[in-house]
């Protein structure tokens, strides 16, 4: 399973910095548990700023290790740790960028995941970031989904589904279930037309 429970606010934060520091500073990573804390409370970049101690981001790893969301790094001196996210949520490297920005800031439009995403993958347009959304939210497992759209707002947000999904998801669309076709249609109208016949017929016959 992709995601085999939600995931709580710690949580989502340690993934998403683990994530980032890969993308934008591979030579520090994997990451000690005090630069995870400081990933953690990074106060740009970050929606909510997060206050964390390094008791909460142990007892979060340890919680995470048991869903093989995260693993201790081997063969280091000190303890180091490294996300599995790669392989548990099949991330390609527009896939991971996008994932990134919404567990580090929350709902995006595809405008602001592109203007916020050079440090960690080049978009040459909106539409591939649209792309890499809808691949994320496709399969039986999504991992984003969009939201309603609000008033005023040329674009709809997304957002990511590792803590459940949320209050304000966009309904499915009207369309989504597929209507019956003309050749049906016309068949329904014949069926009541020779119905509405026979009972007009029957009323002659009474009357005569």
């Amino acid at each position: 399973m992709r995601l085999p429970r939600p995931l709580d606010p710690v949580e989502m934060r340690i993934l998403g910095a683990l994530l980032e520091k890969e993308q934008a500073t591979p030579e520090y990573y994997p990451l000690t548990v005090n630069a995870l804390v400081a990933a953690c409370n990074q106060r740009s970049n970050r929606e909510p700023v997060m206050a964390l101690q390094p008791g909460d981001v142990t007892a979060a790893l340890d919680r995470m290790t048991e869903d093989v969301l995260v693993w201790r790094s081997e063969g280091t001196r000190v303890e180091r740790w490294r996300h599995n996210l790669d392989r548990r949520w099949e991330l390609e490297p527009a896939s991971k960028a996008v994932m990134t920005l919404l567990l580090l800031r929350g709902a995006q439009t595809p405008g602001e995941l592109r203007g916020r995403s050079e440090r960690l993958h080049r978009f040459t347009s909106t539409a591939e970031v649209e792309a890499a959304l809808h691949a994320l939210a496709a399969g039986p497992e999504p991992l984003v989904i969009q939201l309603q759209r609000q008033p005023g707002q040329k674009e709809s947000r997304w957002t990511h589904l590792a803590g459940g999904e949320p209050a304000d998801a966009a309904p499915e669309p009207a369309d989504a279930t597929p209507a019956p076709g003309l050749a049906a249609r016309v068949a329904a109208l014949e069926e009541n037309l020779a119905r509405l016949e026979a009972q007009l017929e029957q009323l002659r016959s009474k009357l005569e």
